[in-house]
């Protein structure tokens, strides 16, 4: 991945988040609002699970898209904001599973096999260090997701469109980039590297078979 191909990936990371909160604010219960927000995210997790071979993932997202071509065919579903909260709060509470697990037992962290990709053998220090970073991770992802089903439960769809589609790439955006600068305040020991080589390094991760 190029600089540039970088910055049009965040631009439409950008534009899609506006024109979802748009469309939930205003054509939430339209079927075909349903395919807008929901089809680009299950083509990212589907092109995430075919690359990384997880077989199971991509059961799943089939199974997932074929759950949304059948809404879309009858029209819609009676409370389909609930349907919006499944999909937020269920891709963070997966999320936050996927890193929980890898906390234990044999074998490096999420963040431990992301650094080995970058740095190759990692040094006991970074091992520990990853392991932390994997474990706030694993916090964000399951805080986001009650979060989620808490502002739904007791707030305004309006605050939880904001959180769902604005603050939620902000967050993760903003979690990325400040570990990224606080590493080396932390461990100025830690071999540099940019920002775009740890964006490569997600990238080449390889997922369980």
């Amino acid at each position: 991945m190029t600089h540039w191909q970088l910055g049009l990936a965040l631009l439409g990371v950008i534009a899609y988040s506006l024109l979802s909160h748009v469309l939930m604010l205003y054509a939430a219960h339209e079927p075909w609002a349903a395919a807008a927000l929901l089809g680009p995210l299950l083509a990212m997790v589907g092109a995430m699970a075919w690359r990384g071979r997880h077989r199971v993932g991509m059961w799943a997202v089939l199974l997932a898209a074929l759950a949304l071509l059948a809404v879309c065919l009858r029209g819609g579903v009676g409370d389909v904001k609930l349907l919006y909260l499944l999909q937020h709060a269920g891709v963070h509470a997966a999320l936050g599973a996927s890193f929980g697990l890898t906390l234990s037992g044999p074998g490096l962290s999420a963040i431990g096999r992301v650094a080995q990709q970058v740095h190759g053998t990692l040094q006991p220090a970074m091992e520990r260090y990853t392991w932390h970073v994997t474990l706030v991770w694993t916090f964000y992802f399951f805080a986001m997701a009650l979060g989620s089903v808490a502002l739904y439960r007791w707030g305004p769809w309006e605050a939880w469109s904001l959180l769902a589609n604005l603050i939620t790439p902000g967050a993760i955006g903003a979690l990325f980039v400040g570990e990224h600068l606080l590493r080396y305040r932390l461990h100025p020991e830690f071999e540099r590297v940019s920002l775009l080589d740890t964006v490569r390094a997600y990238r080449k991760v390889p997922g369980d078979r």
